[in-house]
């Protein structure tokens, strides 16, 4: 299973709906964060408005951070190399980083029989 740093921007919240404006991205990744841990992922988030020192002591962060500026962030680290920047990961990213295995999901055709299924 990799360990997961996701360094987001400055913001006043993790959760996406603190203030006047709801960020419906931040939201779902909030949620998506919260069902990938539930299933054993090791995820850490920090805040550069909260957590500038976690920004500041790691080096790759720090040199991210001097190239690219904070406009862009949020940063996804795996097991400490980098992943993801720009944007927040979708969940089927986040378990595949995090070596979540998903049940196949069956689809039936509609209007239809399955092989193997009796029709009635």
């Amino acid at each position: 299973m990799g360990k997961l740093q996701i360094f987001d921007p400055a913001l006043c919240c993790s959760s996406g709906v603190c203030g006047t404006d709801v960020d419906q991205q931040l939201v779902t990744f909030s949620a998506d964060v919260e069902w990938a841990k539930q299933q054993g992922a090791q995820i850490e988030r920090f805040n550069l408005a909260q957590q500038p020192m976690e920004f500041a002591q790691n080096p790759l962060v720090r040199g991210f951070l001097e190239r690219s500026g904070e406009e862009a962030l949020p940063l996804v680290l795996v097991d400490g190399e980098v992943a993801l920047a720009g944007r927040y990961p979708k969940r089927s990213e986040l378990s595949r980083w995090a070596g979540i295995s998903h049940s196949p999901i069956e689809i039936k055709p509609a209007g239809g029989c399955c092989p193997g299924e009796k029709c009635s």
